[in-house]
């Protein structure tokens, strides 16, 4: 059971970044139980094991982007911006990192990989064959047709306003 709590925690840590799916050193570290400095120390002296496909830094942009994106306070925390590390640099953190635990979570991690590669494989193979049914019949199907992708298509989430909002009626003590 824990194996499946974990695969979905490391899931939704995966972000996109640079066209690549990467998790952030931040992540990792907890997911390691190490602290964040102690993981960049291992890599950084292991640095001909990191090239620019299997790690970089993110930059002042895509950290406050990713920041407003989830949230976090303002103030406190990490000042610079993490690292993201691609499946192939996370494969290769379990040479670096050597203990139990680290082999345990690299496993699940690779795991979630590959279950989010096979998803958007098979999510793909479901709209090529609408697509293929669509051509194939005539008008009278397009509705249906249009209602399947408007379900294939993830619903956009509303916002909800920021800070406290009072009915000013019931505030002073009128009824409404």
């Amino acid at each position: 059971m824990e194996a499946a709590r974990q695969l979905g925690e490391i899931e939704l840590a995966i972000v996109h970044l640079r066209g690549q799916r990467a998790l952030l050193s931040t992540d990792l570290a907890g997911m390691y139980e190490v602290e964040p400095r102690a993981l960049m120390q291992a890599v950084k002296r292991n640095s001909a094991r990191f090239p620019d496909d299997f790690m970089f830094q993110l930059t002042t942009d895509e950290w406050s982007n990713l920041k407003s994106q989830s949230v976090t306070s303002s103030w406190g925390g990490v000042r610079t911006p993490p690292y993201a590390f691609t499946e192939q640099g996370v494969a290769m953190l379990s040479s670096v990192l050597r203990s139990e635990r680290a082999i345990r979570v690299n496993i699940e991690i690779m795991r979630a990989f590959v279950r989010l590669r096979r998803m958007l494989s098979e999510h793909q193979e479901l709209s090529r064959r609408i697509d293929e049914l669509e051509g194939r019949y005539d008008q009278q199907f397009r509705s249906v047709f249009d209602a399947i992708r408007q379900l294939m298509t993830p619903p956009a989430s509303p916002k909800n306003p920021i800070g406290f909002t009072a009915d000013i009626a019931t505030t002073k003590g009128k009824k409404p």
